[in-house]
């Protein structure tokens, strides 16, 4: 099986593909339409076939959008985090453009090559491939593929600050009609933070903040969480059920974030004078998902499981312990964990006792 953040990865690099080799189609039937029974390019005379064309462009531009997909997902997206929306498109797109460019130039000389059954290196290829591209149509085609690649990196920000495959669920329509699904939550809240926050000032204590969620995003993706929502210091992190049972995710993740947070340690020491630690509640139920607003769109879960959750993470410090797990989900675990019972308690808000487990260590 592929691991977590593999397959988030996946899932992100394909809809650049997508979009590319839809666009591709759309071009390549405009050309017909526009060239009709034409065998050449009236601009530059080169052979021209619309079954060719509808063959190879569409292949061409899925390759090419997964390429470039995938550049832009593990490595060029990192290059540009601290940069603005607008800024990321655009320096992106200009970068991504040039390379493009540059292959484009390429295959278009094999392509004037093997239509004249000539050598890459003859004059008539070289010729006419020039004449491509001091051409309006070869600007047009630029103005195009720049226009596939600004849709697709709108897409992919966009989608990243929606957060994971929110977007494509409003697309889907999935959560439309509100559905009853069973999930794990888990509560993270950061030990001290007001402290921090007077101590070093609310602007370097936000810069702090925004390291300390990106340290944790890696850990959460590698588990199969998915970020619900940010409250203030506060992280909620959801899974569905049989993902959040498999290895024991939900418990996992959580101690891979200590370690990520450790690894860091002298680093939040050296630029911030503190080092960053967390509690967590964790608890399961059933929610119900949906979509919910007007003028700003959310997909939502609404039910019990959050409030108890947020309560049983808010007794960490009543029981001076960093991880606090119900009952019903303890039980779905599967062995080894080194549980210790801390006994039934009730809730705030809630009448049913519940009892609560931590994890020694071992």
């Amino acid at each position: 099986m592929l691991r977590p953040k593999t397959r988030n990865n996946i899932s992100r690099i394909i809809p650049f593909g997508l979009i590319w080799f839809f666009f591709s189609i759309v071009y390549t039937l405009l050309e017909r339409g526009l060239l009709g029974e034409l065998t050449q390019y009236p601009a530059t005379g080169n052979p021209y076939s619309f079954t060719g064309t509808i063959l190879i462009t569409p292949a061409i531009a899925l390759l090419t959008g997964t390429i470039l997909g995938t550049v832009e997902v593990l490595s060029l997206n990192k290059l540009f985090i601290q940069r603005t929306f607008t800024q990321k498109i655009l320096y992106k797109t200009f970068l991504y453009l040039a390379i493009i460019i540059f292959f484009l130039f390429t295959l278009t000389v094999l392509a004037n090559a093997i239509g004249l059954q000539q050598s890459v290196f003859s004059r008539a290829a070289w010729t006419n491939t020039w004449a491509f591209f001091s051409s309006f149509a070869f600007w047009s085609v630029v103005i195009y593929i720049a226009a596939m690649t600004g849709v697709s990196l709108f897409y992919a920000e966009v989608s990243e600050n929606l957060g994971q495959g929110v977007l494509l669920n409003f697309f889907t329509g999935r959560y439309h009609t509100p559905i009853e699904e069973e999930r794990i939550f888990m509560f993270l809240d950061m030990k001290s933070s007001t402290t921090h926050a007077e101590n070093m000032g609310h602007v370097k204590y936000f810069q702090m903040l925004r390291e300390y969620f990106a340290d944790l995003t890696d850990p959460i993706l590698q588990h199969s969480g998915e970020i619900y929502q940010y409250v203030g210091d506060e992280v909620v992190v959801s899974w569905k059920l049989r993902n959040g049972l498999h290895d024991n995710n939900c418990i996992n993740c959580f101690l891979a974030m200590k370690d990520a947070l450790q690894k860091q340690r002298d680093n939040y020491l050296k630029n911030f004078g503190v080092s960053p630690e967390f509690k967590g509640g964790l608890h399961v139920g059933k929610v119900t998902t949906g979509e919910i607003g007007v003028i700003k769109k959310e997909i939502i879960f609404t039910g019990d499981v959050l409030n108890t959750t947020a309560r049983i993470q808010g007794l960490c410090n009543t029981f001076q312990v960093d991880i606090l797990v119900s009952e019903p989900l303890a039980k779905m675990l599967h062995a080894p964990l080194n549980w210790k019972a801390l006994g039934e308690h009730g809730l705030r808000g809630r009448d049913e006792k519940l009892i609560l487990f931590t994890i020694e260590s071992k």
